[in-house]
């Protein structure tokens, strides 16, 4: 399996061998189990669903669907199947080393609403002379087709959306923490659910 469901420590910083410092994020992956396998006769594509972090409080269906696997938790994610697994398996980091390339996926800080200077980074209007147009959008069309066109760049709610970062590099794997340090910036607040494969 090269996959793992983690939550977002933190930024900190380590120092490599010519003792440069290297930012990383640290990420906690602990309680990861194989919840169900997917296969092409019984529905149609293979992938492996993995559970993790456990939850108090789950529903009445949830709880039918994670029986087998003694887990309560809101955390599924479906995964490509790599290697031999079997519904209960316990996936940990021993899949990642040092030096490995991942792809991460999570939801992004959330902003609110936001302007057109902050959200797609506008030019500000003139400052001086008596100028109101300081921060406003200016015109969005002309008279034809008399409407707003589809994904005009407008004022609106900022963040909170899905972010896929490829190619990250595995700073460092500490197996017995159930921590992974990656190099660079993780998508998302702390404390928040990150997916990450190779």
């Amino acid at each position: 399996m090269n996959a793992i469901i983690g939550k977002k420590i933190g930024m900190t910083r380590i120092f490599d061998e010519k003792g440069n410092i290297v930012p990383v994020t640290l990420i906690l992956a602990e309680d990861n189990v194989v919840t169900q396998i997917k296969t092409k006769e019984k529905d149609g594509y293979e992938k492996v669903q993995i559970a993790a972090f456990k939850n108090r409080k789950i529903s009445k269906p949830l709880t039918g669907h994670l029986s087998k696997t003694n887990i309560k938790t809101r955390t599924l994610k479906e995964f490509s199947i790599e290697g031999e697994l079997k519904t209960g398996d316990k996936i940990d980091l021993s899949q990642f080393q040092k030096g490995d390339k991942v792809t991460v996926s999570a939801i992004s800080k959330g902003k609110g609403f936001a302007g057109t200077v902050k959200r797609h980074h506008f030019h500000l209007g003139p400052k001086t002379h008596g100028s109101n147009n300081y921060r406003q959008p200016g015109s969005i069309g002309s008279m034809y087709p008399q409407r707003v066109i589809k994904g005009r760049r407008m004022a609106g709610h900022l963040g909170y959306d899905k972010v896929t970062v490829k190619n990250l590099k595995v700073a460092e794997v500490i197996i017995d923490k159930k921590a992974l340090m990656l190099n660079g910036a993780v998508p998302g607040p702390a404390k928040s659910i990150v997916y990450i494969w190779k």
